[in-house]
């Protein structure tokens, strides 16, 4: 399975946003604040950021950081007060 990454771009309109298509897998547009979530290849990041920060359309370009984030945590206690509400039926 190839590893991705993903590149939050935001853009001064939406009307280029179907154009982002060809650097990436755009998952969400999001009209209200004028962004676009992608994913591309996490070799080609740089590249395609670079690619995308020359676009006469974009703002910015902002790499996500979950790749690097850790998802498994240790010593996960249950909060006691937690627990007593989901028994009562809260």
């Amino acid at each position: 399975m190839n590893e991705r990454q993903g590149l939050i771009v935001y853009v001064n309109q939406l009307k280029h946003a179907k154009s982002l298509r060809k650097y990436g897998h755009v998952h969400y547009i999001s009209r209200k604040l004028k962004y676009v979530v992608m994913y591309c290849q996490r070799e080609d990041v740089e590249a395609t950021k670079n690619k995308l920060q020359r676009l006469p359309f974009v703002k910015d370009v902002v790499e996500s950081f979950r790749p690097f984030l850790k998802t498994e945590f240790e010593n996960a206690k249950p909060d006691k007060a937690k627990e007593y509400d989901y028994k009562s039926g809260l």
